[in-house]
């Protein structure tokens, strides 16, 4: 058995990884921290936990996990992760962190867009991008995952095949992107409330969102040049789900059924990966609760341009799901154990 602890585990996405992880038949959760629901029973905070009544919430001591756990989930606040990341890590144990802390490769970037600097440039270096359809090879060997954004997950498994086979143009891109209220975290803000956010839909972090950097980054490695995005957020009235438009200027003649080929082709041996038949657009209900991403695409002719619609669970596969899935891989499981749920309906 895997002895896991999840660290900063009172926010959504620590809470869907109590859920996955309670059912992992290879895990064995030891610790559950959280600095401000500490000495509360986890079922206290999250009534839906109630089989987790065993669980209490605790201060993050870091030495006394360490002979608790040798598997280290962590769900803090951005900036906040990095101490706690090093710390687990150069004491040689297999750290997941679901903050933005390592996910950029260029410090300079990070403190840009986060405004905070990053203390540790060699945990940093160490670190490997956690999408699994990206870099499965490399996370195998890990000790030390950035597990990737929502927005970015959703985006850059729409747009990874056609910049691949270099038949769209590095220029024009659009990740027109909606998410549902959970991707800002569990917390107490007026914008966030449900008066505020009902019957409600609006654009948020216009030119300036923090996944920008983040998706750019990989489009970029994946194209073997810079690679720029217009990308724009948008707040669903929703709970949870995240579906990205993206039209993309093509370079040549290729139509949906021969973008369709190329896109089956890429993801044909992935688990959480489907691309649907010609016509059929994903909805936000069909991957509600489970790791899945459905893609659709479809050539628009009169303007020579690729559209795909990408959905996912913000809360699954955009975090915790993708999370358990690189643990899967890290630790030589079957990358599907315990992440086989069916999504939710209606």
């Amino acid at each position: 058995m895997i002895k896991t602890a999840i660290c900063g585990a009172s926010g959504y996405t620590g809470a869907e990884l109590l859920r996955i992880l309670s059912l992992h038949p290879q895990v064995d959760i030891t610790a559950v921290t959280s600095e401000q629901s500490a000495g509360k029973r986890v079922s206290d905070l999250y009534p839906h936990l109630f089989p987790l009544d065993r669980f209490f919430f605790e201060p993050l001591c870091k030495e006394a996990l360490l002979e608790r756990a040798d598997m280290f989930f962590l769900a803090l606040p951005h900036s906040a992760s990095q101490e706690a990341v090093d710390f687990f890590y150069s004491h040689h144990k297999k750290v997941i962190d679901l903050s933005a802390d390592f996910r950029l490769r260029d410090s300079s970037v990070y403190e840009h867009w986060y405004k905070t600097p990053h203390r540790f440039p060699e945990a940093l270096a160490k670190a490997v991008y956690g999408l699994p359809e990206l870099y499965r090879e490399k996370i195998k060997d890990a000790s030390l995952i950035a597990n990737p954004g929502c927005y970015p997950t959703s985006a850059i498994l729409g747009l990874m095949p056609a910049l691949r086979e270099g038949i769209i143009s590095e220029q024009g891109i659009v990740v027109d992107s909606k998410s549902g209220a959970s991707g800002a975290g569990r917390k107490a803000e007026i914008a966030l409330a449900c008066c505020e956010v009902n019957e409600g839909f609006r654009a948020y972090g216009i030119a300036t969102h923090r996944h920008r950097p983040e998706i750019e980054q990989e489009l970029s490695i994946i194209h073997g040049s810079k690679i720029r995005i217009n990308f724009t957020p948008h707040l669903l009235p929703i709970d949870r789900g995240i579906l990205s438009t993206i039209y993309c200027p093509l370079k040549g003649d290729i139509n949906t059924d021969g973008v369709m080929e190329l896109y089956r082709e890429a993801y044909k041996e992935e688990p959480f990966v489907r691309v649907l038949d010609k016509g059929c657009f994903p909805d936000l209900k069909d991957v509600r609760g489970s790791n899945y991403c459905m893609l659709s695409v479809t050539v628009d002719p009169l303007v020579n341009t690729l559209i795909v619609v990408s959905v996912i669970d913000n809360l699954v596969k955009g975090a915790s799901g993708q999370a358990v899935q690189n643990m899967n891989i890290m630790m030589g499981l079957e990358e599907t154990t315990g992440l086989k749920q069916i999504g939710l309906f209606p």
